[in-house]
């Protein structure tokens, strides 16, 4: 048909007993260097960056049993937005859930 269609694509086939992933498209409002995200996330508190594709290395759900961190990898530019990015996320969803994301914003707030 000869269509020239923009697409960015996550696939993810993982059977997993715990843990909850999320493929993220992010919009930023400014411009930005995949560099500086990334040097960003390895910086914080609490985020693991895993994002070696071409070793295979990369955030799953067996990663993140057990642990409290959240694990970023698979950090690319969205190839339909300048101004967007692509990422997957894991995390063990018994550690690190919506409770345990409320009680540390609230800590944070309070300045804790």
């Amino acid at each position: 048909i000869g269509m020239d269609i923009p697409l960015t694509v996550t696939c993810v086939r993982v059977p997993a007993f715990r843990g909850h992933a999320e493929a993220v498209n992010l919009e930023l409002k400014n411009d930005f260097e995949l560099k500086d995200i990334r040097s960003h996330w390895e910086k914080a508190a609490g985020i693991v960056v895993q994002d070696e594709p071409e070793k295979n290395i990369y955030p799953m759900p067996i990663t993140a049993e057990k642990r409290d961190e959240v694990f970023i990898g698979r950090i690319r530019y969205d190839n339909t937005n300048p101004r967007a990015l692509n990422f997957w996320v894991v995390a063990d969803n018994l550690r690190k859930g919506a409770a345990t994301n409320a009680v540390q914003i609230l800590k944070k707030w309070m300045g804790e």
